[in-house]
């Protein structure tokens, strides 16, 4: 797969991967507030890292990254299918904490109170 391909591929699989999250039945994914982060496709597009962050912490994106591992089989043979590809690349599957990360980074900055004059009060 050309290099320029890649970017294009890797966001198609995140916008798939996100509706097909909402369509899983594993209680281990279903009722969690999931993202896919970021999906880092291989250069010759053989293996996908999908990177996974749940807004209830990085605990319930490790719970939900199990499901998410019985599911492989599903989730390849219908990324190859909706994305119309020769072949699908092996999925691994990564909790990530960034949402986590940047809730707490939006709160301190919701509790910094700053003036009109744009000094802190």
């Amino acid at each position: 797969m050309p290099s320029y391909h890649l970017p294009r591929a890797a966001e198609d699989m995140k916008r798939e991967l996100t509706a097909l999250l909402r369509e899983l039945k594993d209680p281990r994914v279903q009722g969690k507030l999931l993202t896919v982060v970021r999906v880092h496709l291989s250069g010759d597009g053989s293996s996908a890292k999908i990177y996974v962050s749940a807004m209830e912490g990085l605990e319930a994106a490790r719970e939900a990254v199990k499901g998410l591992k019985s599911a492989v089989g599903y989730l390849r043979g219908e990324l190859t299918r909706r994305l119309h590809m020769r072949k699908a690349p092996e999925l691994r599957f990564i909790a990530d904490n960034s949402i986590e990360e940047g809730t707490a980074i939006l709160r301190t900055l919701d509790s910094l109170e700053i003036s009109s004059d744009g000094e802190e009060a």
